[in-house]
């Protein structure tokens, strides 16, 4: 399955954006969803993930992005977000969203193929 990502842009240090995750097969059979994000000659990196179940859902952040940004999931809209506030310049990045594997104690596969993901540009 392919998700969507879409609600990028160019902000400033400090604003805010949220980005929109989704498929036109919509999302709701799948458990956990990741957004990552690559910058520039970099790696591309797991920045949240949530993972819903019958008794509420979990979510994890890569340290550098914990207090600022924010993941959720609207099941009604079929979306998942990314709330990111405070943003830097260093979160400049095209960010993806996928379903993910998880095995329980911390390590993250993403599934699926990735979609054109959305550009996140943060200026000084």
């Amino acid at each position: 399955v392919q998700l969507q990502a879409s609600g990028g842009g160019l902000v400033q240090a400090g604003e805010s954006l949220r980005l929109s995750c989704s498929s036109s097969g919509g999302i709701f059979g799948i458990t956990t969803i990741g957004w990552w994000r690559q910058a520039p000659g970099k790696q591309r990196e797991l920045v949240a993930v949530i993972s819903s179940g019958s008794s509420g859902s979990t979510t994890n952040y890569t340290s550098s992005v914990k207090g600022r940004f924010s993941i959720s999931r609207d099941f009604a809209k079929n979306t998942v977000y990314l709330q990111m506030n405070g943003l830097k310049p260093e979160d400049t990045a095209v960010y993806y969203c996928s379903a993910v594997d998880s095995d329980g104690v911390g390590n993250y596969l993403a599934l699926g193929s990735w979609g054109p993901g959305t550009l996140v540009t943060v200026s000084s």
